[in-house]
């Protein structure tokens, strides 16, 4: 008497693959889990979400040298950045490279530089920055009203993010960041103005001026290492009552996006490990 597949039919072929599959060995399944990880880390860091290393100090208190952050790389794409948020970003020609890049080395120094770029832990670019948006196209941003802040569309931020501003006795010098003290900037167009929560030693938008929304690569929302400092990268409250630019309509309440809408990007790998007899093997515990 023969037995019926699940589909009614008569499939030897089949059930003997479906048996091989069941009988697999872990030594067998655990080197094809990985090159599955890895085809589908390549797939997130290119599409979907990326690490990047902290190698400053422009940032400080909010990111410290050698943090990794998570970036979300297909949030502006439906919608456009919002103030307050962490952004990485490439600089356009008037920004001043940070760090120095090193070419790599051979197939090998690429194939590290790639296996580096998926968990964060090579250097950026020359060109990749990462600061807070402050303006957005058509904002007029300058500093400083009578109590040293800066103003967006004539209010005033209190930024308790910035720990160590600039000195607010230099004159204001549009090729040099060291001042606090700053002109009047409409943000153009289709750019953002962006400024480092450390003022002291930040270039940014101040001396190298706004930059592309296009040139944005994704939003910073989460503090992945080291441990001690994970964290997400929530938007302050600092700009609620910013209102729009002249002649923008203010009818909508401001947005404020949260970091854990990043996190959900994360959620079919987890599903997908989760669904492995390897992973299920190697990190399961005891319930307690």
């Amino acid at each position: 008497m023969q037995t019926l597949d699940e589909d009614g039919t008569v499939d030897p072929w089949r059930r003997r693959a479906r048996r091989a599959r069941r009988q697999m060995p872990l030594w067998q399944e655990l080197p094809l889990l990985l090159v599955v990880a890895f085809c589908l880390a390549v797939l997130i860091r290119t599409f979907l979400l990326q690490a990047f290393f902290i190698p400053s100090g422009s940032m400080e208190d909010t990111l410290l040298i050698g943090d990794r952050v998570l970036v979300n790389k297909v949030v502006y794409d439906v919608r456009d950045p919002v103030r307050g948020e962490v952004v990485v970003f490439r600089g356009t020609d008037r920004w001043a490279p940070q760090v120095d890049e090193q070419p790599a080395p051979g197939f090998t120094g690429k194939l590290t530089r790639t296996v580096g770029d998926l968990v964060g832990v090579s250097r950026p670019g020359e060109k990749d920055f990462i600061k807070r948006v402050i303006g957005l196209p058509g904002d007029r941003v300058k500093c400083c009203d009578s109590q040293g802040r800066v103003t967006v569309n004539g209010t005033p931020l209190n930024e308790p993010y910035v720990v160590r501003d600039s000195p607010l006795e230099l004159p204001p010098n549009p090729g040099e960041c060291r001042s606090r003290r700053f002109d009047e900037v409409v943000v153009p167009p289709g750019q953002i103005f962006v400024m480092g929560d450390h003022r002291l030693v930040s270039q940014d938008a101040r001396c190298q001026g706004p930059v592309p929304i296009d040139n944005v690569v994704g939003r910073a929302f989460m503090v992945v290492w080291p441990s001690s400092r994970w964290n997400p990268l929530s938007v302050p409250s600092t700009f609620d009552d910013v209102s729009g630019p002249a002649g923008a309509s203010s009818g909508a309440p401001p947005i404020r996006p949260t970091p854990q809408g990043g996190v959900l990007l994360l959620l079919p790998l987890v599903a997908a490990l989760r669904g492995s007899r390897a992973f299920r093997t190697v990190t399961s515990g005891p319930a307690t």
